[in-house]
């Protein structure tokens, strides 16, 4: 199975080089100031734009939570792996890992179901993160009031069971 962030990192480099192709065909080439900059120097205006992306709020800012959810899964499920597949690792041990594995997997699964849920009710989008037994809820949404932070809090309380469910409103652009 190949994972997530790989995927990305080829995407990415793919991008690189469709953008590099298209500046070098362009007719007027690449301006000289662009040529002459050093790679630190490209290093540093990226950072810059990645900064800039980072105080963007709306689908970007989902994606990016969403992303570092992700990575931080992929961290612990690729250290709980590595437990499992050691010869040096007790069976008790293994089986704690599988265990622990699976319930990454079970969380990750209601939260992309709680997510569905909150955008079949008519919201741009949602963002779920479980911890547990306490749920945080971010919604984008162009209205929203008490009352619709109950029914998303009675949906999920019925759909999961959580204990203890907060709602945050995003507005929508």
């Amino acid at each position: 199975m190949v994972k997530k962030q790989t995927i990305w990192l080829l995407t990415m480099l793919s991008l690189v080089v469709v953008l590099s192709v298209y500046y070098v065909t362009t007719p007027d080439g690449p301006k000289s100031d662009m040529v002459s900059k050093s790679v630190e120097q490209l290093r540093t205006d990226s950072k810059k734009a990645g900064e800039i992306a980072v105080k963007t709020s709306g689908d970007e800012q989902f994606a990016q939570l969403r992303l570092e959810m992700e990575d931080k899964r992929s961290e612990a499920k690729e250290k709980l792996q590595e437990v499992i597949t050691s010869v040096g690792t007790s069976a008790e041990e293994k089986s704690k890992a599988k265990d622990q594995l699976e319930a990454i997997e079970k969380v990750s699964a209601k939260e992309a179901v709680l997510e569905t849920l909150i955008k079949s009710q008519g919201y741009k989008d949602a963002l779920v993160r479980a911890d547990g037994t306490d749920v945080q809820i971010t919604v984008k949404a162009d209205k929203y009031s008490s009352k619709e932070a109950n029914n998303i809090i009675q949906l999920v309380t019925k759909e999961i069971g959580a204990q203890k469910v907060a709602v945050r409103f995003d507005p929508a652009k």
